[in-house]
């Protein structure tokens, strides 16, 4: 006994190594983009680019970073203001000493859009988890916002059934033994061999976690190759550290609070308004969408031809086509005015 837990002991802290060593080589060769920006104490990445107004802000899915706009960020900074951030615990930001709350979340958008954006009103574009926070924050300052493009809304978590409490349940359970696993440095090892095409990698995931948990990864890994190939690498290291699990984690438990909110909201006003759905999503998401869409007197709705949820990904200049129409039509009214 006293072997095996000697061995544990060695075990663990030559992984506790390997991630401190990998962690800060990361760090060094992988430093924020852009600038931080100081939310009590604590520090959001905001990355820009371009000049003009109104200002674009990308807000990201549940789990991703200001890196997943990096296919649409480049061609909206060509003809208007751009920015991204990495919400708490992603990417570069730092995590956050309280629970995430939707209140939470939208005084952080707010500061962002305070000290990054050059004036309102801002148009906001947010996938997945991130159009409900844009939608939340339309819906509580109209007059900061001078549209919104929404890239396929979750809109069938509005209503939590049994089945996905638990797989939501399950999900933040995952997420915690990974900030565990993060921390011994097996993530990274993980990743390493993943990555370098080590064929035993999803075989032993499924005996360890099961299969749903195999698929989910490789569907993952399969979205983040769409990015462009010098990104995979910055991607791989920000998804070894521990705060990204335990933000992951923080956010899903936040999920169900999110959904209720945009589940009570009932006029956008005249807010343009533009929600493009995957084109693989069943009617009943469809019809749901387009629901949110009435919600706005200027509300559109567009059912992608090709793009799957990550729609940036999939169909970028779909998306900064929309993005320009209501950047546009924004000027247009400010010079009538």
């Amino acid at each position: 006994m006293f072997v095996i837990g000697s061995v544990l002991t060695l075990l663990v802290g030559a992984g506790a190594l390997y991630q401190f060593i990998g962690a800060r080589r990361c760090a060094r060769k992988y430093p924020a983009p852009g600038m931080m920006v100081n939310i009590g104490g604590r520090h959001l990445h905001v990355v820009c680019a371009g000049t003009g107004s109104p200002a674009v802000l990308f807000e990201s899915g549940i789990a991703a970073s200001s890196l997943s706009w990096t296919r649409v960020m480049p061609d909206v900074a060509a003809f208007t203001r751009a920015c991204a951030y990495d919400r708490a615990g992603l990417g570069w930001s730092d995590p956050s000493r309280d629970r995430r709350t939707v209140t939470r979340m939208l005084n952080d958008l707010h500061i962002v859009l305070v000290s990054a954006a050059t004036s309102r009103p801002y148009v906001l574009v947010g996938h997945s988890f991130g159009a409900f926070l844009v939608c939340a924050y339309a819906s509580q300052h109209p007059d900061d916002v001078a549209g919104l493009v929404l890239l396929d809304p979750p809109s069938e978590w509005h209503e939590i059934t049994r089945e996905q409490a638990h797989l939501l349940w399950g999900g933040i359970q995952l997420s915690r033994i990974g900030a565990g696993l993060a921390r011994l440095g097996v993530v990274r090892a993980c990743l390493a061999l993943l990555t370098g095409g080590a064929p035993g990698v999803p075989r032993n995931f499924v005996r360890i976690f099961g299969p749903t948990a195999a698929r989910t990864l490789e569907r993952l890994v399969g979205e983040v190759r769409k990015l462009p190939p010098d990104v995979h690498p910055i991607v791989q290291a920000l998804w070894c550290q521990p705060k990204c699990f335990r933000a992951m984690a923080d956010h899903l438990a936040a999920l169900e609070e999110t959904a209720a909110v945009i589940g009570r909201i009932t006029c956008l006003r005249d807010v343009p308004l533009v929600i493009i759905s995957a084109g693989d999503q069943p009617d009943e998401v469809i019809a749901t969408h387009q629901r949110l869409a009435d919600l706005s007197s200027s509300g559109r709705h567009i059912v992608s031809a090709t793009g799957g949820h990550w729609i940036q990904f999939d169909e970028p200049d779909l998306v900064v086509r929309t993005i320009r129409d209501i950047v546009d039509r924004t000027r247009q009214t400010a010079t009538r005015q």
